[in-house]
């Protein structure tokens, strides 16, 4: 079966606080954990909640990468989609999780967009 997309979904544990609330570094590991699979980045839009946590997406011409933190729990969500066999969402993965310094993680990969037919061309 041909799937369209990867999406890895990734449980941060007993990450640095810090780090998670601060939303510039935030950004610039999403950003750099996109550059570091390969992927091409469109946007990216990052926002700081009050009192604690920053959620925000990194638009990539191959889907998209996002993350949800929790300071205060030392927790971050994060989700790694990624279409096209290029952009390798395992290698955001790891980024993300050293960078965090996450002492726990869990994932799951799911396959998105399992087909059973022929991939169709279009003609030019």
């Amino acid at each position: 079966m041909k799937a369209l997309g990867r999406h890895v979904l990734l449980e941060l544990h007993d990450c640095d606080r810090d780090i998670l609330g601060d939303p510039v570094r935030i950004e610039q590991i999403m950003k750099d954990a996109a550059e570091a699979a390969r992927a091409t980045i469109v946007k990216s839009v990052f926002h700081q909640f009050n009192p604690f946590g920053v959620s925000g997406v990194v638009v990539i011409a191959e889907s998209h990468l996002a993350i949800h933190t929790w300071p205060e729990y030392g927790y971050a969500a994060v989700d790694l989609f990624t279409c096209g066999e290029d952009v390798d969402p395992w290698i955001a993965h790891q980024y993300v999780a050293e960078k965090l310094k996450a002492r726990n993680k869990t994932s799951l990969e799911m396959k998105r967009g399992l087909f059973d037919l022929p991939v169709l061309k279009h003609k030019a």
